[in-house]
């Protein structure tokens, strides 16, 4: 019985945890990745779940207590070998668990040291008695960011795009062309790298599509590095409460093939040249009529509105200095 039990556990388990159908569309090389996690992660959960509810529904039934019996349960002083199973297990687990997600985040590019400029904490040697001091050399700089994989490292990216979060907005800006836009247009089968900043409070640049998330932080840059596989138009939502209408901050990604992305930029530039391309203050003045439009519902005064559209959209230069 006990074997019959244990297989059909497994099985329900395994068939679950490839099949929960919980996560959105796969859309890029990383997502398989976070996928295979999370389904290993669902079938041991599963299977816990199967084990620790049927034990308890059948101690229900078998161990409760009979009419007219008041007398006590029999003594237990303890088991040594069930203490040693039921704490083997959970560290297996874990332990299990947590190398194979540093795996995955390895090959994800979490730990590309290139992933940033950020030097990191600074080691200074001072002179005493004098107001001379020097940053030691030598010290390694922090990876801030996903980066790229382990068989990508040392190769530049195909396309860089320069992100700056601001509330309640994102502007991207395409560094080798000067285009800037609203909405974050790549291209499939193509390394892609954000340099990501915030103009103001944190944001978060989060795709789920993609199984990507990273901060952006006032005056410091991030990085995400990713390759979209599947064509099509996903959110792009900020993932930090970064204010009162944190909850409007989204764009889209607009995944092209990469004729058709050839084509958007080469019409953005020409769009440039004549003068009829996107200015940040167009996109920002869409984003304060987008909020309007957003949070009609929300009952939020007109006055609260003008005063978020009073607010100063002033740009990091490093993010426009191809403007």
């Amino acid at each position: 019985m006990t074997l019959i039990v244990g297989i059909l556990v497994t099985l329900i388990s395994l068939w679950y945890g490839q099949n929960h159908g919980w996560m959105p569309e796969a859309a890029s090389r990383e997502a398989p990745l976070v996928d295979n996690l999370f389904n290993v992660m669902m079938t041991i959960a599963t299977a816990l779940f199967l084990l620790i509810q049927g034990a308890l529904i059948i101690a229900i039934f078998r161990f409760r207590q009979k009419p007219g019996d008041n007398t006590d349960g029999p003594p237990q002083e303890g088991d040594i070998g069930l203490e040693i199973v039921w704490t083997a297990i959970p560290v297996i687990i874990v332990m299990v668990l947590s190398i194979y997600s540093f795996e995955v985040y390895n090959e994800m590019g979490g730990l590309d040291p290139a992933a940033s400029k950020d030097p990191g904490p600074q080691k200074t040697a001072v002179v005493p008695g004098t107001a001379m001091a020097a940053t030691l050399p030598g010290q390694e700089k922090i990876a801030l960011g996903v980066g790229a994989s382990p068989k990508q490292q040392g190769n530049n990216a195909m396309v860089n795009v320069d992100v700056l979060g601001l509330q309640y907005a994102w502007i991207f800006t395409y560094p080798d062309s000067g285009v800037v836009s609203g909405e974050l247009h790549v291209p499939t089968g193509q390394d892609v790298k954000l340099t990501i900043a915030a103009q103001d409070v944190i944001h978060a640049v989060w795709v789920p599509q993609f199984r990507l998330k990273q901060d952006a932080i006032p005056g410091r840059d991030t990085q995400l590095r990713f390759k979209p596989e599947v064509t099509g138009t996903y959110p792009l939502i900020c993932a930090e409460l970064c204010g009162a209408y944190h909850g409007a901050m989204r764009t889209q990604v607009i995944v092209h093939t990469p004729d058709e992305y050839d084509e958007w930029l080469q019409s953005q530039i020409a769009a440039k040249e004549q003068g009829d391309g996107l200015t940040v203050a167009q996109i920002m003045a869409n984003n304060d009529n987008r909020l309007a439009r957003q949070t009609q519902d929300w009952e939020i005064s007109p006055e609260a509105l003008a005063a978020l559209q009073e607010m100063p959209h002033g740009l990091n230069a490093h993010h426009l200095q191809h403007l």
